[in-house]
């Protein structure tokens, strides 16, 4: 199938690993040229061939650097992929125990980074008629399985995609949002990451949780997922082959949420 996707423009933000590094790697191989930008850029990302921008983006500096040199480099731009999220810096805490500065953090990273990205790439996007994809979580639909400020912020991006969907979809701009469920990345695989954190208050040793986790999430694949399978997705979404799809929240996770 021809994705109508080579010369196009992207950017892709958390791109140094995980659903951003694999993004990079699908679009690059589609013959889209893309900016790849992350708080540190990983030799992975280096070695995509993408451009990349190393940029704090839980701040409104940091997402001004990157959404410039994006602009400069190409002149405009057909695509954007707000991914970056938080991670391994979350804490598996109650509500009692998170903290402002938390929310604040939280907040910026999962929501503000994608509405300060979004507001920059716009007249671009509508002058392209180009596309974006939010990548959200099934947080947003089971909040009692991760952080409140976690899940809080990732509704609050879900909502966000709709809205910019009904906005700017007149002007040719299609706006997607992606969930996805427990993916086999570095924040859950590694013992400092969120997994290592979430396995060390079980008393559970990490390996062992992650093979038990289909299981205790009744996933009814019975796998994690992998972020190819997650890249995959997203590049459809910003393909021509889905030229009459928008506000269109899609979950992918294995079978988890049981509920429409």
């Amino acid at each position: 199938m021809d994705l109508g996707l080579a010369s196009k423009r992207a950017v892709v933000t958390g791109a140094s690993r995980g659903i951003g590094l694999a993004t990079v790697r699908m679009l690059v191989a589609e013959g889209v040229r893309v900016v790849g930008a992350a708080r540190t850029v990983t030799p992975e990302l280096a070695d995509t061939g993408a451009v990349t921008v190393s940029a704090d983006l839980s701040t409104a500096e940091g997402v001004a650097t990157l959404m410039e040199r994006a602009l400069a480099e190409f002149g405009g731009i057909d695509l954007l992929v707000n991914n970056v999220g938080a991670g391994d810096d979350m804490r598996p805490v109650g509500f009692l125990d998170t903290e402002d500065t938390e929310w604040q953090h939280t907040l910026d990273i999962n929501l503000l980074s994608a509405v300060r990205a979004s507001r920059a790439a716009l007249p671009s996007l509508m002058k392209h008629r180009g596309a974006m994809v939010n990548i959200s979580s099934i947080a947003a639909r089971l909040p009692a399985a991760s952080p409140v400020a976690y899940s809080a912020a990732k509704a609050a991006l879900t909502a966000l995609g709709k809205s910019l969907a009904e906005e700017f979809g007149p002007h040719g701009v299609r706006v997607n949002t992606v969930s996805p469920g427990v993916v086999r990345t570095s924040v859950w695989a590694e013992p400092e990451g969120f997994g290592g954190k979430v396995a060390a208050a079980a008393g559970a040793e990490l390996t062992e949780y992650l093979q038990q986790m289909p299981k205790t999430l009744n996933i009814t694949t019975g796998r994690l997922l992998e972020p190819e399978e997650v890249a995959t997705l997203v590049t459809f979404l910003l393909s021509d082959a889905a030229a009459n799809i928008t506000g269109a929240d899609y979950v992918i996770d294995g079978g988890t949420v049981k509920t429409s």
